[in-house]
């Protein structure tokens, strides 16, 4: 059985991928930085392994083992704050190569983005550094370089929904003009395993996309014929980058950092350059059209069968750190909101907790939590678009509108959130029943300085009837 390294497990490609290999009767070792953000919970043990990895720890890497044969680098940093992410996305591709050297590994396939412009946006510049390291290993180095990935809960197709299923009209910026060639998710994971093992594509960069070249205009509109929607779409030429990236961030569910990289990246064209060999012909793939992608896409959504979704994602909001770091609540220093209610039925309760927050909604005087995600947005905040991947399942590191799940088990009939939204400190919120049929809902905030402070004690009235009504919907729904 053949050993397949896979960096990146817990992100939108790498989530996808997953399955298939296993499939394919692959064994899978999967690195993540935190084990409780692993997205399996029922999978054959023999087949994978879990190793916590953070690549800008050498050190972490030695337990990664010696005998693997394929690795996917599938890293990356879409919407890193930091100022200097291509010098750490430079240093992580270095510490991988190193050690990838000392094992028997014989390939290592890389997803890049499109990089034939002159003028790249930053974060494609730092694709093609991360190339051009990966390709200093003792191993055989294969490149896919891929534009705009379409597919639920892929981050170009969501925010292209939320343009066409709001806006029926649109007033928008002149990069809606630049031309790019997506491709459907379904054909970037077929390539990508297509790809293992495969010597015709040793050493070798390959671009990948549909057949169509579109403009972002067109997108709109195919998707818009799509659903069956008109839309009216008014090109301004006067829209600066940054105007476009707060249009980007209050129309669309993407956070205000990712949107600035976003609009950086879609000035540039992504077309794909002719390769000696057509991997998608070489390979038997007839790619999807774009209008085929976006109705596979509805598929999936409408059976609720997302695999994975850039919200999910830790760059969709504020997390630095792993989400272990948070499980235990605190109790020093600070405030909380306890409730607690007797139930009949402990197994329809834990079914009402699960189905919180998205489109359920949070089961009490909803209109004051959609009040406070449009204020949350107003200061920098990412909201409640989010919603949620899932409408009855969660698992840690899921989004649930502007909390981060931290811990979800139905056996334990136990749910911790932690919140993302813009506040002077931390908060959790926790649900929990006990042996007693005992349902305990509880509020904490550890306050930063004398505005947490200030904080607690201005919401401590809504508290008052927000938090009651909605222990006592959930407990009795």
């Amino acid at each position: 059985m053949k050993k397949v390294l896979l960096t990146g497990v817990t992100g939108y490609i790498g989530k996808r991928l997953l399955p298939l290999l296993l499939e394919d009767g692959y064994e899978v070792i999967c690195t993540v930085r935190d084990k409780n953000r692993f997205p399996y919970e029922e999978i054959e043990e023999e087949k994978v392994s879990i190793i916590e990895v953070d690549f800008l720890d050498e050190n972490s890497l030695k337990q990664i083992p010696k005998d693997i044969d394929v690795a996917f680098y599938l890293i990356h940093s879409m919407s890193a704050t930091s100022g200097d992410f291509e010098s750490l996305e430079i240093q992580s591709a270095e510490n991988f190569r190193d050690y990838i050297k000392t094992t028997s590994c014989k390939q290592v396939i890389y997803l890049s983005g499109i990089v034939n412009e002159k003028h790249l946006s930053k974060h494609l510049i730092s694709r093609k550094h991360v190339e051009e390291v990966l390709k200093k290993g003792t191993y055989h180095l294969t490149t896919l370089r891929a534009g705009i990935i379409i597919g639920s809960g892929s981050a170009s197709f969501e925010i292209i929904r939320d343009l066409v299923e709001k806006l029926p009209v649109m007033v928008t910026p002149r990069w809606l003009k630049t031309k790019s060639q997506p491709i459907a998710i379904r054909d970037m994971l077929t390539v990508l395993q297509k790809c293992i093992l495969c010597e015709k594509v040793y050493d070798e960069s390959f671009d990948v996309g549909m057949d169509e070249i579109l403009t972002y205009e067109d997108m709109l509109q195919q998707y818009a014929e799509v659903r069956g929607f008109k839309r009216y779409i008014l090109i301004l030429p006067v829209m600066t980058p940054r105007l476009s990236s707060y249009w980007l961030y209050f129309v669309t569910s993407t956070s205000y950092n990712l949107a600035i990289n976003l609009v950086e990246s879609m000035k540039v064209e992504v077309i794909c350059n002719p390769n000696q060999l057509n991997l998608l012909e070489y390979f038997g793939i007839k790619p999807l059209t774009y209008k085929e992608a976006i109705k596979l896409a509805f598929d999936r959504i409408e059976q609720h069968h997302i695999i994975s979704s850039w919200k999910d994602s830790l760059v969709s909001g504020l997390f630095k750190e792993n989400i272990s770091n948070y499980v235990q609540v605190p109790t020093f220093g600070c405030f909380v909101d306890k409730r607690n209610m007797e139930i009949q039925d402990s197994d329809r309760v834990v079914k009402n907790i699960w189905k919180i927050g998205g489109k359920h909604g949070w089961y009490y005087a909803n209109w004051l939590w959609k009040i406070r995600g449009f204020m949350d947005k107003m200061v920098g905040g990412i909201g409640l678009r989010r919603g949620r991947t899932n409408p009855t399942e969660l698992h840690a590191g899921d989004t649930l509108d502007f909390w981060r799940v931290i811990y979800a088990n139905k056996d334990e009939k136990r749910l911790l959130l932690f919140a993302e939204m813009k506040v002077p400190g931390e908060a959790w919120l926790e649900f929990k029943i006990c042996e007693k049929n005992i349902l305990h809902q509880t509020a904490t905030f550890r306050p930063k300085g004398v505005s947490g402070r200030l904080y607690w004690y201005s919401v401590l009235p809504f508290h008052g009837f927000i938090f009651k009504g909605m222990l006592e919907k959930i407990g009795t729904s």
